[in-house]
């Protein structure tokens, strides 16, 4: 597709498919900015990650312990960012017909959102399991995951139908 029609499409398409792909950019945008959040403290940028006042809650004690950098010697909040990035970008490819014209999109859009879904499920228990309190932020991020599940598999139904006719 030229990119002037692609820039068209994807800035003034209506359809209901390009309307929940928005919402998947947009949840993925919010996950990722929890990510740069998280990713701030864990590199010393910032100080203090505020909660909710909800005991369940206690980010700093959680983005500061083991869990939060046992994996590649790096910050996990860091990696949380280029993972939300690289869904944002699925959502986001193709044009409005995607479905039809390009269906191994959507169908990857869902895959990697239930990726995402079932690490940030498993992540989570970890987080409990290893400090006995959860960080706020990555648990607004896993809401946004599980949300873009929902969100992709209508369009992803509708590609597999198209690409096995």
């Amino acid at each position: 597709m030229n990119p002037t029609q692609l820039s068209y499409e994807l800035r003034e398409g209506e359809s209901e498919d390009l309307t929940r792909r928005r919402w998947m950019v947009g949840l993925s945008m919010l996950g990722a900015a929890a990510g740069q959040v998280v990713g701030l403290y864990q590199t010393g940028i910032i100080k203090h990650l505020p909660d909710p006042p909800i005991s369940l809650f206690n980010s700093d004690k959680v983005d500061a312990s083991d869990y939060g950098y046992k994996r590649l010697d790096t910050p996990d909040a860091l990696m949380m960012l280029v993972n939300y990035g690289i869904t944002a970008w699925l959502a986001g490819a193709g044009g409005i017909n995607r479905a039809e014209e390009q269906p191994l999109l959507p169908i990857a859009t869902a895959a990697k959102a239930v990726v995402d879904s079932a690490t940030a499920l498993k992540l989570g228990v970890e987080e409990w399991e290893e400090n006995k309190a959860l960080c706020f932020y990555c648990q607004v991020a896993t809401v946004a995951s599980l949300a873009t599940v929902a969100l992709a598999l209508p369009e992803a139904v509708k590609a597999f139908r198209n690409l096995f006719r």
